[in-house]
């Protein structure tokens, strides 16, 4: 298990977590820190005897869906993903092979539990075992090929192949397919990181997520281009009338 762990403030500095009790927010910091490398916490109980959390902490925790609780009483973080990147070399798969099975990854890369008889028939460990290196961040766990998921169904003839999606950018919240990356180096080869950074920066500030993070980087491109047009030729009039205002 990983020594160190994160936290993204898209989660902690909201409304919904900043309302609870300190001793809830206090439950959560340390089952964070404590979790294994998927989230998952075998030991809540001992944990908050440790903090001097009460019940209701937990309860809180729970009513509020920062955790998922297992029958066996094994929790998971359901916000693990989006507070953590951990390399695939430093990664230590989940004992918690049977819990894992009966959760899905959101788009926006939270946990939530599968409807009961339709948990993952896999391993439930998604490709490599790591969040973004090669697609924590798809919408299933189920293991297809390699770089490809399918999404449970009860109809296999209507089951839909999707792509991995890698998560890039400082704060590792821009989705992006391999290839949608290829066209974003192909439209932008001088400034694609510098637009992925900017997304980047803007979603974690905002706590925006978009469905498809290339046609919002397109959109900006062109909001921008269009604004620098209107600022160039306004320019242009004035320096055509000597500096002043033309109107």
């Amino acid at each position: 298990m990983a020594q160190r762990r994160m936290f993204s403030n898209t989660i902690t500095d909201s409304d919904l977590f900043m309302d609870m009790p300190k001793s809830a927010q206090l439950l959560y910091f340390h089952l964070n820190m404590h979790a294994d490398d998927d989230g998952f916490v075998g030991n809540t109980k001992s944990i908050m005897r440790m903090t001097g959390s009460s019940d209701d902490d937990l309860k809180i925790l729970l009513a509020k869906q920062y955790l998922i609780l297992f029958e066996n009483g094994v929790t998971v973080i359901k916000d693990w993903h989006i507070h953590n990147y951990i390399r695939s070399d430093r990664k230590h798969p989940t004992k918690y092979t049977s819990e894992l099975k009966q959760l899905e990854l959101n788009e926006d890369a939270s946990y939530s539990k599968l409807p009961f008889g339709s948990q993952v028939s896999t391993n439930g460990q998604p490709n490599d075992g790591h969040l973004v290196g090669n697609c924590h961040t798809e919408v299933r766990l189920g293991k297809v090929s390699k770089d490809k998921y399918i999404e449970p169904d009860n109809n296999p003839e209507q089951t839909k192949i999707k792509p991995s999606r890698h998560a890039y950018g400082q704060y590792q919240n821009v989705l992006l397919t391999d290839e949608q990356l290829a066209k974003l180096k192909s439209e932008f080869p001088s400034d694609w990181q510098d637009w992925i950074e900017r997304v980047s920066e803007y979603c974690s500030m905002k706590g925006k997520t978009y469905k498809n993070y290339l046609a919002a980087i397109r959109n900006w491109y062109k909001r921008d281009k269009k604004a620098n047009t209107n600022r160039t030729g306004v320019k242009s009039v004035r320096q055509d009338y000597g500096g002043g205002t033309p109107w």
